[in-house]
């Protein structure tokens, strides 16, 4: 199925879509992981506004060997994944960053604000500091609207991801030793009616989830996430359909 993401209808960023957010996440049952020895991270779900049209180029240089890891991938099959991130933007939106090729893993993946926590610090209050770190944003935590379930990754970490109401008027400073660029993308490409797909694998009996946005595909552990936070948040699921912990990573981001 091909989809035109600039022709999908964008969510207003209003009052009444920051109560139903927090709300859902209110009642949300959710799933808190024992560490067992994993390092714990937190990630941050951003939401403000942006402009629709506002991202019609990416600074990210297409590469076709970049696409080739891609599970399910075939070049020449479909011309909509070409890798970059545009005609994405409008309306209540959420913050998606390129990972920066200094780093020294994970460089140039998909990534949500976020990392791990350092010594006494709560998730919510990690997700806050690397958002400020990362993407230039100071928030406190009365902008904070609930968390999501625990996701365990492949690398050895429990992620637990934050939902933060950053609102209109934010303007993002990424920072160029850990992101490459920062992208507002609307909450209504989460929605669209091929995402998410799933993809088998030999290395795992667990399905490869991925979340189509812009000219790219989200896997998990971002994926993941951003797949439970439409379910639950938009599309205002009960807990119990809304869980993603079987979903399976791409073997390029076991690392």
């Amino acid at each position: 199925m091909s989809i035109d993401p600039a022709a999908l209808t964008p969510i207003e960023l209003t009052d009444g879509l920051r109560t139903s957010v927090a709300d859902r996440l209110s009642a949300h049952d959710r799933i808190e992981l024992p560490l067992d020895g994993r390092r714990h991270a937190a990630v941050a779900i951003v939401v403000v506004d942006s402009t629709a049209g506002s991202d019609r180029t990416d600074p990210h240089p297409f590469d076709d060997a970049d696409m080739r890891v891609i599970p399910g991938y075939e070049p020449g099959v479909d011309d909509s994944l070409h890798g970059r991130m545009v005609d994405v933007s409008g309306g209540a939106s959420f913050v998606l960053c390129r990972r920066s090729s200094r780093l020294n893993k994970h460089a140039g993946q998909w990534a949500l604000p976020g990392g791990r926590l350092d010594a006494g610090e709560s998730p919510v209050g990690a997700a806050l500091r690397e958002t400020h770190e990362e993407v230039g944003v100071l928030f406190d935590e009365s902008h904070v609207l609930g968390l999501l379930d625990d996701y365990a990754t492949r690398s050895g970490y429990v992620m637990t991801p934050v939902v933060v109401w950053g609102g209109a008027d934010v303007t993002l400073a990424p920072s160029p030793d850990e992101v490459l660029a920062a992208y507002r993308v609307g909450l209504h490409q989460l929605a669209r009616p091929d995402s998410p797909r799933f993809v088998d694998i030999p290395e795992s009996d667990r399905p490869v989830v991925q979340v189509p946005l812009g000219g790219d595909l989200i896997h998990a552990p971002t994926g993941a996430v951003l797949v439970q936070f439409r379910w639950l948040c938009i599309d205002g699921r009960p807990s119990i359909d809304s869980r993603v912990a079987d979903f399976e990573q791409p073997v390029f981001a076991w690392g």
